[in-house]
């Protein structure tokens, strides 16, 4: 065997799909339902966890999507799209747009801004974004949208890390690097 920089890829993973999940699951993340308005005026939106910041100058962020989702046409198609940030009491509404259901928005408290994607009542913060680059990756594509307005509120944001719904809360200042803040 001789050493490579490259490597060898057998086209199936060395290791257990499922462990690798829950090696990831130890990553923490924020919590966003990704909207957006279809061609025919219908608004789509899933729950994502894979969401990140890119760019501050430009204001660029990504998140991907399946390519097996139901959703995946839609947001294709849009110019734009919203990531709602949810807030720590908004468990269910995560819990329903990560369904396959077809009436994720019947009942719901939203809003169209002015691109018109939907934004979501309650959340602890917004992004609307326009469109800005896709990129495909296994299984999945990454969307990479310009931040063209956002909006924060002071509510708590939801997070997700093993498996479970988490709430953030900073260190005690004896946790912390030399005892204080």
């Amino acid at each position: 065997m001789t050493a490579s920089s490259e490597p060898e890829d057998s086209g199936a993973p060395p290791f257990d799909p499922e462990d690798y999940r829950r090696t990831l699951g130890c990553f923490a993340t924020g919590v966003t339902i990704i909207t957006t308005r279809q061609l025919n005026g219908e608004c789509a939106g899933l729950t994502v966890n894979s969401f990140n910041s890119v760019s501050l100058d430009p204001p660029l962020v990504l998140w991907s999507l399946s390519l097996f989702s139901q959703s995946l046409l839609a947001f294709q198609e849009a110019s734009h799209f919203a990531v709602n940030i949810l807030a720590v009491d908004q468990v269910e509404l995560s819990n329903r747009f990560a369904t396959r259901r077809d009436d994720k928005f019947d009942g719901l408290e939203y809003t169209l801004d002015e691109c018109g994607v939907p934004l979501l009542a309650g959340c602890a913060a917004h992004l609307v974004c326009r469109q800005q680059y896709r990129h495909y990756g296994g299984d999945h594509i990454i969307f990479i949208g310009r931040v063209a307005s956002f909006a924060r509120t002071d509510r708590e944001p939801l997070v997700f890390c093993q498996g479970d719904y988490r709430v953030a809360r900073p260190l005690p200042p004896d946790k912390l690097p030399g005892g204080s803040k």
